[in-house]
């Protein structure tokens, strides 16, 4: 029902922008996230963003580089990625909570895109 795209290879520095579309059902009441996964480490959080937009949420390792945004609308979230370096390669997830304020932890999240590779060369 989530499907993220936008994921590819890119040098550090420069900038890509994940989108994630759902299916199936509405996410607009829904807070909506991204995680990511990185190989031998445990998922984690990126950013959130609440059901209207209003509200968002970054971890400290993506402030001020990272832009979560979504399209009621069109059921979509976005991350634009900018300044990335190797250390934000990882498999991206989106995911969607019930739930109305904007959770950092998997367990509160309730559905998952399949992931998109992001690499970031230096």
């Amino acid at each position: 029902q989530l499907v993220e795209s936008g994921g590819g290879l890119v040098q550090a520095g420069g900038s890509l922008r994940l989108s994630c579309g759902a299916s199936g059902r509405s996410f607009s009441t829904y807070s909506l996230g991204w995680f990511r996964q990185a190989p031998g480490k445990e998922r984690e959080f990126v950013a959130g963003i609440s059901w209207s937009g209003r509200i968002t949420e970054y971890a400290d390792s993506v402030k001020d580089r990272f832009t979560i945004s979504r399209d009621n609308s069109k059921n979509t979230v976005s991350l634009q990625m900018n300044s990335l370096k190797p250390e934000d390669t990882a498999v991206y997830y989106c995911a969607a909570d019930s739930r109305a304020r904007v959770g950092r932890a998997t367990y509160e999240y309730d559905y998952w895109g399949q992931g998109t590779q992001v690499t970031v060369s230096s």
